[in-house]
């Protein structure tokens, strides 16, 4: 495959069908700004693609020729199970394409690994996933870390990959591992995607993070979207900037494009205008 389309029809029309196969692209966002309905959008939109092709074509369109849609779709969650992150998604776009999507999409809850050394008592997240006992032997197995890097090993292969969200893994790695883990390890992840051949979205709130670190983060993807909000008069727009991204940046460049207005519709996240800022 050449292109792996991100499920945004405009955007993957203007790179080219969508990223390079092998690129890890970080979404970071202002509160509200359109990073995490941009990341529900391409978990359903390439779910839909393979799970009913009719609705796909209707929300989306046809596939660019130079594009490859994939078979799987991985959505991992440090905090939430699939019923709150389905809900979430149900008010980004319309339901029926959740509805449709999702049984092309598999879920993996880290949240018995992220909460097991937390203050936050065990039934308020393993209830409804395991029992307590098998809680407690996964516990001793696996940290958050192991167990983010053995889902992503086994299912990267020629699929997409959402990961939700790298600030609850910079947060869980107060205890054992540094903030200067985490760049090393977006670039190993980038290292490996390449020869994986699928695309993986890495979601971070940037309000949490200062300047620097927030660029350590984009030095250390293969591309990078900004999502901000823009103010002009009275009024405030939703606006995607391509921050970074190889194979693909000096396409846009040629065209005198960094800046995208954005919005929610009811295919969710959708590009309402391009700028051309010369």
């Amino acid at each position: 495959m050449d292109r792996i389309p991100f499920g945004i029809r405009r955007l993957d029309t203007t790179i080219g069908g969508g990223a390079p196969p092998g690129s890890v692209v970080l979404l970071s966002g202002q509160a509200g700004a359109g990073a995490r309905e941009f990341m529900y959008t391409s978990a359903m939109m390439n779910g839909l693609a393979e799970s009913d092709p009719d609705l796909f074509e209707l929300y989306y369109g046809g596939i660019d020729d130079r594009a490859t849609t994939v078979d799987e779709v991985h959505y991992v969650s440090f905090t939430s199970d699939e019923r709150q992150v389905r809900r979430e998604m149900s008010l980004a776009m319309d339901e029926e394409i959740v509805d449709a999507a999702i049984e092309n999409v598999e879920f993996h809850d880290l949240s018995p690994e992220f909460f097991r050394l937390s203050p936050v008592p065990r039934e308020w997240y393993a209830a409804k996933t395991q029992n307590i006992s098998k809680l407690g032997q996964n516990q001793e197995r696996e940290s958050v870390h192991e167990a983010l890097g053995n889902r992503v090993t086994k299912h990267a292969s020629n699929n997409v990959v959402v990961i939700d969200s790298l600030a609850d893994l910079i947060s869980s790695a107060r205890d054992n591992m540094p903030w200067s883990d985490i760049p090393v390890l977006l670039k190993g992840l980038s290292r490996a995607a390449y020869d994986w051949g699928g695309l993986i979205l890495v979601h971070v709130n940037q309000e949490t993070l200062n300047a620097e670190r927030h660029g350590q983060l984009i030095d250390s993807s293969g591309g990078a979207l900004l999502f901000e909000w823009e103010s002009g008069g009275s009024s405030r727009a939703r606006t995607m900037v391509v921050k970074q991204f190889r194979g693909v940046l000096s396409r846009i460049e040629d065209e005198n494009i960094v800046r995208f207005e954005t919005e929610i519709g009811d295919a969710g996240f959708d590009i309402s205008d391009v700028r051309k800022i010369r």
